[in-house]
């Protein structure tokens, strides 16, 4: 999604944003901008393009004067990528400069409105009604036509605003958009995200729906929904500037993979207490439950089908997993005897909040896996499990991934012993093994060497699969998916067995196929599946575990994983796939941070 930010402070505010905006560049973007306010009034600047054209642009500008400004990184939904449809956006009378992420989703009718006022709209934006309805509503008093303007919007928003009438103060609202406030020394901030904010401070305030906050380099007031004054005292956030750096690293995403041992540790350690899985911050009866329903999309959904199967293993209890933005149109039969857990690395994707709305207007009890604090869906859920999985900067997950399998695989564990479905001796021999996973990740990685070898050899493929059974199948989904988004290259992952119902039509001399044979129940059925591909001509990339020997007599190349648990393999497993979709990627020389057409959070439908 776009990224936005606010400054105001005693020094220029235009390095500032431009710093800001830099630091917001992963979650992906087309088009950046900038607006300070100053003496002279509002100026901006604005580009197609990355941040860098704009830093350029605002060098070649001496009008960009003032302390108090907002930027905003676009990501196209109204309009092309162009100059103009760029943010911020300034009222026809210059009055009002405003940025904003998310959907007016009433912007036609709004926009009609003002046409037929004679107002000449500059953009193809649905953000421009905003300052246009500001514009109309102002009669010298800032809040009151803010209030106003957001009183006419429908759909969702983080709006940061500036006015010409008062240049050393900023304005900023929201609605199902993701909105922090930063409180510095002398200097007030608001930003889309924390990341935008650590060099400056680390003490943020959430802002909840409907609120309004008001800020000058001193002081700064939130308002309600009513325009009434309310107190809300100001966090600490642990984030370590390094954290959102590269570190030596050529990419976030590569650094994130490499942290996947300590992520892992960080998630499980602290659940253990005195040989047990233990959640503080949880109150869920199991035994109320006749069904489990896990709602979530992209990685987030593939982790969830990989905890399906895990959960229905241990708590012998049906397991559904569905993709929420097909979940909410559904008319899903879910009631009080259901436990719906959403799982979303950000808290923000839009089709996630709306099936949990969804599904807790029903009746269901919701459990959300999340790793971002204060987030929307931490927020609206029943009970919420962490992943403390750090932040998390490339657009393709790694970390956050494995952390939500491992909370998922806790979850499974825990409510297990909870329902009486698993021996102590069972559970205690599972726990050795989901302790040890922060080592056998570091083994994974140790065992990958001959990964960018591969990578080197297949990068070429125009078209692949990735083919498994059963846990390994739900591992091909997101393995499949890391290589696709970020090395741009046709893949699918398929069940196995599915291959002969049509499929295996397109296997073809050369083609690549990555098979998964981790499940060492199945991995004879998976050699059958290997054998009828090679049979028409195709390579087969084998992953297994690193006590497997004949996977080399089968496959043209393997990668081997460390052997562990079988319901917890998929933690593992993955890590050489994210590793061949990193070393492909850099081959193609593609955008590995920052993927075409792919956003970080998805706050749009």
């Amino acid at each position: 999604m776009c990224g936005i930010i606010g400054f105001v402070g005693s020094g220029e505010a235009a390095p500032v944003l431009l710093d800001g905006l830099k630091r917001l560049e992963y979650r992906g973007y087309d088009s950046a901008g900038v607006a300070v306010s100053g003496a002279d009034g509002i100026n901006m600047v604005k580009t197609i393009g990355k941040v860098e054209e704009l830093v350029k642009k605002v060098h070649e500008c001496d009008r960009l004067r003032g302390s108090c400004g907002i930027g905003h990184t676009r990501w196209a939904t109204h309009g092309i990528p162009s100059d103009i449809n760029a943010h911020p956006h300034m009222s026809e009378d210059g009055k009002f400069a405003v940025v904003h992420n998310g959907i007016i989703e009433n912007f036609t009718a709004l926009r009609s409105e003002f046409e037929q006022k004679g107002v000449k709209f500059q953009s193809e934006t649905d953000t421009e009604v905003i300052v246009c309805l500001l514009a109309y509503y102002y009669d010298g008093d800032v809040k009151k036509a803010i209030m106003k303007t957001l009183s006419r919007l429908e759909g969702s928003y983080a709006i940061g605003i500036l006015c010409a009438d008062e240049p050393e103060k900023i304005y900023a609202a929201k609605v199902a958009s993701p909105l922090i406030i930063g409180v510095g020394a002398g200097e007030n901030f608001f930003a889309s995200d924390i990341t935008a904010l650590v060099s400056h401070t680390k003490n943020v305030i959430d802002l909840d729906d409907g609120e309004i906050v008001e800020m000058t380099a001193d002081s700064l007031v939130i308002y309600n929904h009513a325009g009434k004054p309310v107190e809300k005292p100001a966090k600490f956030v642990a984030w370590d500037i390094a954290a959102a750096e590269k570190n030596g690293y050529e990419h976030f995403m590569l650094k994130e993979i490499m942290e996947q041992p300590g992520a892992l540790k960080a998630t499980i350690e602290p659940r253990i207490k005195d040989g047990w899985i233990v959640f503080d911050d949880i109150d869920i009866d199991m035994t109320k439950f006749n069904r489990i329903l896990i709602t979530a999309c992209g990685s987030a959904y593939y982790a969830g089908c990989v905890g399906r199967n895990v959960i229905e293993t241990l708590c012998r209890i049906p397991v559904e997993a569905e993709v929420a933005s097909e979940l909410r149109y559904r008319h899903p039969l879910v009631d009080e005897k259901t436990l719906v857990i959403v799982v979303s690395q950000s808290g923000e994707t839009a089709d996630t909040i709306a099936s949990m709305k969804e599904c807790k207007k029903l009746g269901a009890t919701t459990l959300a896996i999340v790793n971002v604090v204060g987030s929307t869906i931490a927020k609206l859920a029943d009970n919420v499990i962490y992943t403390w999985a750090g932040p998390e900067i490339a657009v393709a997950t790694t970390k956050g991934y494995t952390t939500q399998v491992a909370v998922l695989d806790m979850f499974a564990m825990w409510a297990a012993e909870k329902l009486g479905r698993i021996s102590e001796e069972e559970y205690k021999s599972l726990l050795v093994d989901l302790m040890r996973l922060p080592e056998r990740a570091q083994r994974a990685l140790d065992l990958s060497s001959r990964v960018k070898k591969l990578a080197d050899k297949y990068y070429d493929r125009s078209s692949l699969f990735f083919i498994g059974r059963n846990i390994d199948y739900s591992v091909c989904l997101e393995g499949s998916l890391k290589l696709k988004e970020i090395s741009y290259i046709h893949s699918e992952a398929y069940a196995a067995g599915e291959l002969k119902h049509g499929t295996i039509a397109l296997i073809e001399p050369g083609r690549l196929v990555v098979a998964l044979c981790c499940l060492e129940e199945l991995f004879e059925k998976t050699v059958s599946n290997i054998e009828q591909v090679k049979a028409r001509g195709a390579q087969v990339l084998g992953v297994a575990l690193e006590n497997n020997r004949r996977i080399f007599s089968e496959a043209d190349d393997v990668l081997l994983v460390p052997v562990t648990n079988k319901l917890l393999v998929p933690v593992i497993e993955i890590i050489p796939l994210q590793l061949f979709a990193y070393y492909v990627a850099r081959k193609n020389k593609c955008d590995i941070d920052k993927p075409k057409n792919l956003a970080k959070s998805v706050t749009v439908e």
